[in-house]
């Protein structure tokens, strides 16, 4: 490995020291810095999508610090290694890339696509019969996976075995139809389960549209979230040179401003 990733190591050993380590990193397992791992990633996401460089540098360099942090655990287990670690994976991408390391023909990423999800089909099929239980076309698809990034993978493979709607209409439709569905639970008001089964049916009747138009929902509601922070932050800056704060603000007061804010916004995408 090089230098700077031994360093690297060698930081995360002494993190992890029994005797001279630090005591919060020395209270870790694997299931305590998983959500570290999970929310580093994003953090990388996040970077990415706001196009800064640095940034991307600086949370992949964390994302790597999380790798490097499970591999110590791992060694002080005598379970795995980092070097176990990259060479399982190593090994993985040459299995999955036999038109780069073999001799299969891919010209194109979608033959690439094609050729991977027909070898994955494979392996799922064997491993279904190794534990004698019927096939699935939904098999492979973890339960850990973020719901949204979850739901996305269901509706694809159930679309594969021709289970979809193909046309973007039909999908509108049952957005309304389950739309009605939770204003009916809600206005009964007794059954706080049912309102949130037909509401996680609306979300995921609102991602098969999302998939349907080509747009990653979790992209799409971080998009939202920027927007949404964005104009709240304006809200209060206005406010405060007004001398007002927001929490002394009505609701009408503070949607009037949402308002002019949303206004403005348009005005200025249209001119560009």
């Amino acid at each position: 490995m090089s230098k700077s990733v031994d360093r690297l190591i060698d930081v995360m050993a002494r993190l992890r020291d029994p005797k001279t380590g630090c005591p919060w990193d020395l209270e870790q397992n694997f299931k305590t810095i998983a959500p570290y791992t999970l929310e580093e990633t994003y953090e990388v996401v996040e970077a990415i999508e706001q196009n800064d460089p640095k940034a991307i540098a600086d949370e992949l360099g964390d994302l790597l610090f999380q790798v490097v942090f499970h591999a110590q655990m791992g060694r002080e287990a005598n379970l795995f290694t980092l070097d176990d670690v990259a060479n399982r994976v190593a090994d993985k991408m040459i299995e999955r890339h036999p038109h780069v390391f073999g001799d299969r023909n891919a010209k194109t990423a979608e033959a690439v696509l094609t050729n991977w999800e027909a070898d994955k089909a494979v392996k799922r099929e064997a491993e279904a019969k190794a534990a004698n239980r019927a096939i699935s076309a939904l098999d492979g698809v973890t339960t850990s996976l973020p719901a949204t990034t979850r739901a996305v993978k269901l509706q694809n493979r159930a679309a594969r075995v021709g289970f979809d709607w193909t046309d973007v209409r039909d999908i509108l439709a049952k957005i309304k139809e389950e739309t009605a569905e939770l204003e009916s639970e809600i206005a009964i008001e007794k059954n706080k389960d049912a309102v949130e089964d037909e509401l996680g049916d609306l979300f995921f009747a609102l991602i098969n549209l999302a998939r349907r138009l080509e747009v990653d929902p979790e992209t799409a509601l971080r998009r939202t979230n920027r927007k949404f922070e964005r104009r709240f932050r304006e809200i209060e800056t206005r406010l405060a040179a007004q001398g007002r704060t927001i929490a002394a603000a009505s609701l009408e007061d503070m949607e009037r401003i949402w308002v002019e804010i949303k206004t403005e916004e348009k005005r200025v995408k249209k001119a560009g």
